[in-house]
């Protein structure tokens, strides 16, 4: 009977957890964005504010940056790419990087203005901004040339920005389970698990997947040699 490599094991994990991220991004960007570029205000799926005339263009402002990074962020993950195409990498990063700042600006306004009521407006103002300061942080510890922090942050920021993935998940599973909640009580159940739960899976992630092997490997590195007497 044959043991499997942990480290092989290990990337075989990460691989699977890889795959169904990015495919569950694209996914919902590509279903997600064409509805709020179509130009028609009846066919976004989030209740317009009828007193602001501006909502559904901010909304579009927001969509349409927020699902560029959220199609191109897995590729900020790819060891493969960031070590054989470092300047593609760079490309793809200030991309995701713009893209952020645009949405969190738009997403700014449209909390302001959203009729989805006041929890709502509290949650998506965390969420940006946590989106802006993770953003922030990545860019600046990049700029000093700490990789390793860099890439914690970038997961964190990523987290928060696969929150649009997860609501949906949970909108959707909250309508099917409870029919008789009104959509109101699970939209906004729904957009806080998708920030808190999305949060604890990446600090997990960075525990588990990050920190503890660079722990594991420093301690090797330090432990001293064993001797023996006789």
């Amino acid at each position: 009977m044959t043991r499997t490599n942990p480290r092989s094991l290990r990337r075989r994990r990460w691989w699977t957890l890889w795959g169904v991220m990015s495919v569950s991004a694209i996914g919902i960007a590509v279903q997600a964005v064409p509805p709020y570029v179509s130009g028609n205000p009846a066919a976004v799926p989030l209740p317009l504010n009828p007193d602001v005339a501006l909502h559904y263009l901010v909304l579009t402002a927001h969509a349409l940056p927020g699902g560029l990074a959220l199609f191109i962020g897995p590729l900020q993950f790819m060891s493969k790419l960031r070590l054989r195409r470092p300047k593609l990498h760079r490309v793809i990063g200030r991309v995701y990087m713009i893209s952020i700042v645009i949405a969190s600006v738009a997403a700014v306004f449209a909390a302001a203005v959203t009729i989805s009521g006041f929890s709502v407006q509290v949650a998506f103002s965390i969420l940006v901004a946590a989106w802006l300061y993770t953003l922030a942080m990545a860019y600046r510890s990049i700029r000093r040339g700490e990789a390793q922090v860099h890439r914690i942050w970038m997961i964190r920021n990523y987290a928060l920005t696969f929150a649009a993935v997860t609501l949906r998940v949970y909108l959707i599973a909250g309508l099917q389970l409870l029919p008789s909640v009104e959509f109101e009580a699970i939209y906004t159940t729904a957009v806080w698990a998708s920030i808190l739960g999305n949060v604890l899976v990446a600090e997990y992630f960075i525990v588990q997947c990050t920190r503890a092997p660079s722990a594991r490997r420093q301690q090797r590195r330090d432990s001293p040699l064993v001797t023996t007497t006789s």
